[in-house]
């Protein structure tokens, strides 16, 4: 499966400012851009549909930047993967399939709709809160730790 660098980005924007956010600091679209090495422009662009979707809020000034505006147990993955992209969770089937002969509808129905509709119910089934516990759990696994 094929995900657009927006919602790559996007959801990697926002776990971004969820971890380090929790004291109530804003996150610079900057630091965003170093530490998770995307371009802060395209980063801008991408932050702007997480603000008008309700997802982060800009603070402006010396101490500006980005902060959740909603806590993270009432965020679905499904309705942040929508803001940013909402053909990821769509339905493949359309009315011409069921006007198509052949196999197209069955491989559609079989296959592509499954699938769809295991992503739906997948990420509707997980918040933000729920992610960043997965996501930090996994962090720590990779971690190499050296004990002197």
């Amino acid at each position: 499966m094929k995900i657009s660098t927006k919602v790559e980005y996007g959801l990697i924007a926002l776990t971004d400012i969820a971890m380090n956010s929790e004291q109530g600091t804003a996150v610079s679209a900057s630091e965003i851009a170093q530490r998770q090495h995307i371009s802060q422009k395209y980063l801008e662009q991408i932050l702007m549909l997480l603000k008008q979707a309700g997802f982060v809020r800009a603070q402006k000034g010396l101490k500006g930047g980005y902060s959740l505006a909603k806590p993270t147990a009432s965020v679905k993955l499904s309705e942040v993967l929508n803001a940013l992209d909402n053909s990821i969770l769509a339905d493949t089937y359309t009315p011409e399939d069921a006007q198509n002969e052949g196999l197209r509808p069955t491989v559609n129905a079989c296959l592509w709709g499954r699938i769809n509709l295991y992503l739906r119910e997948l990420t509707t089934n997980i918040t933000l809160e729920t992610f960043l516990e997965q996501c930090r759990e996994s962090a720590e696994q990779s971690w190499d730790y050296y004990n002197i």
